[in-house]
This record gives C-alpha cells, sequence and structure tokens, in this order.
C-alpha cells in the first residue's frame, strides 16, 4: 500500500519543516579548552568537564548534520518517485505510516533498519559465572 496524495502532501510538509528548523538553528557551541593566555583552573574537574562538553556539543553538531542531510535526501525521493515515497530502500516494502510522521526522512522499514543497527559485537554484560 503506497502513501496517499494526502499522506505524500503531509510527508513532505514535514520535512520542509524539519529542514527550515534545523537549517535556522545555529551549531552548538564548542568551547576551547583553554587560550594561549589562559591559566590552567585549580579545579581539577573543570578540564575533563570541559572536553566531555566539547565532545556533546560535536556530537550534536554532527547529529544535526545527519538529520538535515537524510532531509534533503527524502525530499529528492519524494519530488523525483512520488509513488515510490514510503516505501524501504531494501526490501520495498512500506515504511508504516507511524514511522514516517516520527522520523519523516525514515530510508528503512523497521525490520531493515534493525539488520543495519544490530549489534557490531557479541554482548557486553558478562554472565554470573564469567568470573570464576
Amino acid at each position: 500500500m503506497a502513501l496517499t496524495a494526502s499522506q505524500r502532501k503531509q510527508l513532505r510538509r514535514a520535512l520542509e519543516a524539519l529542514l527550515a528548523s534545523a537549517s535556522t538553528r545555529p551549531a552548538a557551541r564548542i568551547e576551547p579548552n583553554r587560550t594561549d593566555d589562559a591559566e590552567v583552573g585549580t579545579d581539577e574537574d573543570e578540564q575533563p568537564l570541559n572536553e566531555m562538553l566539547q565532545a556533546i556539543a560535536s556530537n550534536r553538531n554532527r547529529s544535526s548534520d545527519r538529520v538535515m542531510e537524510r532531509t534533503r535526501q527524502a525530499l529528492e525521493r519524494l519530488q523525483g518517485a512520488p509513488e515510490d515515497a514510503g516505501c524501504c530502500l531494501e526490501c520495498g516494502e512500506d515504511i508504516p505510516w507511524a514511522r514516517l510522521q516520527a522520523m519523516p526522512f525514515a530510508e528503512l522499514c523497521v525490520g531493515c533498519q534493525g539488520k543495519h543497527d544490530g549489534p557490531a559485537r557479541g554482548p557486553t554484560r558478562r554472565g554470573s559465572t564469567d568470573f570464576r
């Protein structure tokens, strides 16, 4: 079941709104740990905390960039082949409408996305018998 004309219109509006919102939002500011003329803080927690905040801001910026790129690609797909809107790029099955409403730039159905996001390695938790 492909998306209806009304659903495609809603999807286009959601993608355009997401793109507009993401493009007007400023990048998270990443402050330097210290400048050449600054004295290193006396608080021993200052440096690690500052590095953690930099890492968080950097991750947010990368994530925002990925969302914008995926949104642009989804808009291009919607404009280029509107009849294929809402179809998984891997298996061709329909992406559930609720998933598209929550994440308008979704490219894959839940099953295919799960295969991509699956654990890269084995479980990290140890069993109670692993410490003997």
